[in-house]
């Protein structure tokens, strides 16, 4: 026990701070000024862990190779060559190091010198038990009600905080809208000057290579955001194989909510849900105002799975789809966005058909596909995380782009170097995170990022984690009830017992005195008769 409790600590000191927009530490006037965001490790006191080996301050080196035609300006936007508008000073962290200030470990490294690797394994959510169904709401609710403590989200452009960041403008954040403001900022559109001027052929993270690598990074530090929150460092995202699905499997109000029956497009008010409110879902207002989302609640989270545009969706993505889209051997082709032809990312992003692999306008498959089904909050790019249900797709979108890796086992040059959209090359390193991740270094199996899907396990590990785990979980659960009635039965079985004994001898008992009962007129009838010899032997 002692050992566990060494070990969770530690665990928790190692998790400190991990996922990024601006670390408190470096949203100061004074950090702006400098365009230094180095904070010191509390292990050691230096910045970066530089005392203990873990990192040191370094400049940031920014790619220069070219972007595409997509985006014409350069200079008027805060992600452009991210992340210098901010920070042109952060923290390199060494070895398995990793975070803001070095202080953690890298993905699928623990431990007091992050020298373990450990394999977490997301699972279907429609095999997790009751509990973890119901463990899983908890954490996410819980997210959505505590304040973030290691990050804030700015609320206005770099120009508004003034030349030497005297005008600093933060704001706290809870931990899930964290998340939903980061899917927010990265596919903004960009401010040009003057009311609703605005370029929208921009999105650092979707329409083209990075759509893939981003969201896996985004995932991650979801997960270990949550395992921070909770101290439950086995915590992963579930999936939704929604594989041949013909409704929402998952829009039950012991899941991500039913659909409510007083309005068609709200929770039910027995989910948990129906009382979250949504931030940046109102981009043209934004755009209006030249302002960036806030996160002020706008309502509540809207819903209507199926009852979306027909001609958009025809129907839900089938298996013969996927594994369609799988075989595809290029990522990325001509123009290397949403009109590239037979691109493995274009197809399952869902701007090609699922079946030839050619663009369809007008239309969404695969992934857009369930973003259109759902109908709601989840329908619109820039506030679509604001719907839970958005990780459970993309845990599942990740594990395809994963079979494509281990299908096809491409090397980096697969990905691309140059001319892609802006923010999607290979050395682009992605928006808003800091620390700072470079696209083409996540294009690799989720091997070897500490994680894996269970059902991509081999047939025997797959029945451990989908069945044998399953059990073995609820089992541990429900030990206390089932040892508590074992105990009562015990003891009923042994009062039974001893009732069925004390009524046997009392039966004994009671003919032994009925037969005594029975022979005293024979006595006296001997007597009466003059029956000596009786009578003596009486």
């Amino acid at each position: 026990m002692r050992i566990l409790c060494v070990s969770v600590t530690l665990l928790l000191q190692l998790l400190g701070s991990c996922v990024g927009q601006f670390p408190r530490p470096c949203a100061t006037s004074e950090g702006l000024r400098t365009k230094e965001c180095c904070p010191v490790w509390e292990g050691d006191g230096s910045a970066c862990g530089a005392l203990s080996g873990r990192g040191f301050c370094a400049e940031v080196e920014v790619s220069d190779e070219p972007h595409g035609p997509q985006y014409p300006h350069s200079g008027i936007d805060d992600r452009e060559r991210w992340p210098l508008t901010f920070f042109n000073r952060t923290c390199r962290c060494a070895g398995n190091y990793g975070g803001f200030n070095c202080g953690e470990c890298r993905f699928g490294f623990w431990g007091p010198g992050c020298a373990e690797y450990r394999e977490s394994v997301r699972r279907n959510i429609l095999t997790l038990s009751v509990a973890e169904q119901q463990k899983l709401i908890s954490y996410l609710n819980l997210a959505k009600n505590t304040v973030n403590r290691d990050y804030v989200i700015i609320t206005a452009t770099r120009a508004e905080m003034g030349e030497n960041g005297e005008n600093p403008m933060f704001s706290d954040i809870n931990t899930y809208d964290l998340f939903v403001w980061m899917h927010y900022y990265v596919s903004r559109d960009a401010f040009l000057g003057g009311p609703g001027n605005v370029w929208r052929d921009i999105d650092f993270a979707h329409e083209s290579a990075a759509f893939l690598p981003w969201h896996r990074i985004y995932l991650l530090h979801w997960e270990n955001e949550i395992r921070k929150l909770t101290g439950d460092f086995n915590f992963t995202i579930p999936y939704w194989d929604w594989r041949d699905a013909q409704a929402c499997d998952v829009c039950t109000d012991s899941l991500m909510g039913g659909r409510s029956p007083f309005n068609p497009n709200l929770i039910s008010p027995g989910s948990v849900f129906s009382s979250w409110k949504v931030i940046c879902t109102q981009p043209e207002e934004y755009n209006d105002r030249e302002a960036l989302c806030n996160s002020t609640g706008e309502g509540p989270l809207l819903r209507n799975p199926g009852n979306h545009d027909p001609s958009r969706v025809t129907r839900l993505p089938t298996t013969a789809d996927v594994d369609f889209v799988v075989r595809l051997t290029e990522y990325e082709t001509g123009p290397m966005d949403r009109f590239a032809n037979m691109s493995f990312r274009n197809a399952l992003e869902g701007f090609a058909s699922s079946e030839t692999g050619i663009i369809v306008p007008g239309q969404s498959t695969m992934h857009n596909a369930l973003h259109i089904f759902m109908n709601g909050s989840m329908s619109s790019v820039q506030g679509s995380a604001n719907d839970p249900i958005f990780l459970l797709h993309h845990a599942f979108i990740d594990s395809i782009f994963e079979r494509w890796l281990r299908t096809h086992q491409p090397d980096r040059t697969h990905y691309p170097r140059a001319n892609a959209p802006i923010g999607h090359n290979d050395g682009y390193y992605m928006v808003p995170f800091l620390p700072l991740y470079r696209n083409g270094d996540y294009f690799l199996s989720n091997k070897a990022l500490g994680y894996e899907y269970a059902y991509l396990l081999d047939p025997g590990q797959r029945f451990v984690q989908e069945f044998l785990t399953p059990y073995l979980q609820q089992a541990r659960e429900i030990w206390q009830w089932l040892l508590g009635a074992g105990i009562i039965g015990a003891l009923v079985a042994a009062i039974m017992a001893l009732l069925v004994v004390i009524a046997v001898k009392r039966r004994n008992r009671n003919r032994r005195r009925k037969s005594y009962g029975e022979r005293q007129p024979l006595l006296q009838s001997s007597s009466e008769d003059g029956s000596a010899s009786y009578q003596t032997t009486l």
